[in-house]
């Protein structure tokens, strides 16, 4: 603890290139539960099929186990935010579901979440998933040009209230964070706009970014089995995340095969890979 504040973990380049091949294959996981997520298919076996691409790769989970969580992923569908549990639930054709996972390669760590619509989309859910994907963007851009760890959640704040049509909320409750030798690490990144600047963005920091967004409400609410979080008025929910490592010469997208090129480039950031 520095002056009340976490300690914030700055990793070396190797210790970076390290997590990227956690990435990758947390990557490839999330390709195959994404591909899975089909009418009919239950969230559990989305949750074995993305297992089994760590086990091939030799990487870990840092999921499970983490606080006693019982499996691989988190598997949130419709109103569930975040957290939620694979089990016997059934996907039916137009389900929303975030996938969120994570991988560890040599004690190191990496974490993705992506939106799947199943089936057929509704408009409105089609909607939130590309606001939510492009604003998590917006935020990495904000990581190779800000000064400051906030200026990510006001980037993130200034797209979302930017986009027409009915106004879309900017969950407050959970947030991205730090990561390195561990999932969950100082410093918190908020995804809306405050006063408070936050640390210094240098090199070696990492982070997930992980905006949340609802078609209603903000408020949330947590199950009975202690782990999933709801919308208390219904409405549906989305996640995406990446995680990002600043270096000397720019920013590299963790869990994405080209560091992020393909979303960045246009918005005027071009990744640049680990020395």
């Amino acid at each position: 603890m520095a002056f009340g504040q976490p300690r914030i973990e700055y990793k070396t380049n190797a210790q970076m290139r390290t997590m990227h091949e956690a990435g990758l294959v947390l990557s490839r996981a999330l390709d195959a539960a994404v591909a899975a997520a089909v009418p009919g298919t239950t969230t559990k076996h989305l949750d074995d099929v993305f297992a089994a691409v760590l086990n091939e790769a030799g990487a870990k989970s840092n999921f499970l186990g983490y606080h006693g969580f019982p499996a691989t992923i988190c598997t949130s569908v419709n109103e569930e935010v975040v957290h939620g549990i694979p089990g016997s639930r059934v996907l039916n054709d137009g389900d929303i579901i975030s996938i969120d996972g994570g991988a560890i390669v040599d004690g190191w760590h990496s974490d993705s979440a992506r939106t799947v619509i199943v089936g057929t989309a509704d408009p409105e859910d089609q909607r939130l998933s590309d606001v939510t994907r492009a604003a998590m963007w917006h935020g990495i851009a904000a990581l190779a040009t800000g000064k400051h760890v906030g200026d990510i959640g006001a980037a993130i704040d200034d797209f979302v209230s930017s986009v027409p049509g009915k106004p879309l909320g900017i969950l407050e409750d959970y947030v991205g964070h730090g990561i390195g030798s561990e999932m969950h690490m100082a410093p918190d990144v908020l995804n809306y706009r405050t006063t408070h600047r936050g640390p210094k963005i240098k090199p070696g920091l990492c982070l997930a970014i992980e905006p949340m967004l609802v078609r209603g409400g903000i408020e949330t609410a947590v199950l009975e089995d202690d782990w999933t979080v709801v919308t208390t008025d219904g409405k549906r929910s989305c996640q995406w995340e990446h995680s990002v490592a600043v270096h000397e010469k720019g920013i590299w997208v963790l869990s994405a095969p080209d560091g992020g090129a393909e979303h960045l480039v246009p918005l005027g950031v071009t990744p640049v890979p680990i020395p």
